[in-house]
């Protein structure tokens, strides 16, 4: 494939890739993907990946589902060995590809990577203020007694 400088484009179900679907909310959508096999500028085999998807995450601020959109775009050097990296070219990572190369599972693997380790929804930081008031931590630090008040009337008499 590399050196037919071979390319592959489609559309792939969120639901068939396992690893992912433990990720999101609900395995719902597509990814819009794009493959392009070939070589890097110091002429060893690399592949560009590019994948799109949008993705429903659960929002670790408000417990709330919400949508969002994961883009991957990388390039990496296919190499047969863990020798072979030092090799490499600087703008690429590396993929050990040491059998049958799954696309599907490069693909995962890409989108697994740009997925957020904290989802958080945007604009959930008016909502979390609205729902727990904003001024009930300043409110029952006013309430609870100040231990070191006796001090301070002490020290001012």
């Amino acid at each position: 494939m590399v050196a037919a400088r071979r390319s592959f484009s489609g559309t792939l179900p969120v639901a068939v890739l396992s690893r992912l679907v433990e990720s999101v909310a609900e395995p719902a959508g597509d990814i819009e993907y794009e493959l392009d096999f070939g070589c890097d500028e110091l002429g060893n085999p690399s592949l560009d990946v590019q994948a799109c998807a949008q993705v429903t995450l659960l929002c670790q601020r408000s417990l709330e589902p919400f949508r969002t959109e994961l883009r991957a775009k990388t390039r990496l050097s296919l190499i047969k060995d863990e020798h072979d990296v030092a090799a490499r070219s600087a703008t690429s990572e590396p993929l050990l590809v040491s059998g049958p190369l799954r696309l599907e599972d490069v693909i995962e693997d890409e989108l697994l990577l740009v997925l957020p380790l904290i989802p958080v929804a945007p604009g959930s930081e008016q909502k979390i203020a609205a729902w727990t008031g904003t001024n009930r931590i300043e409110d029952a630090a006013d309430a609870e007694p100040n231990p070191f008040a006796a001090l301070s009337r002490l020290k001012s008499s």
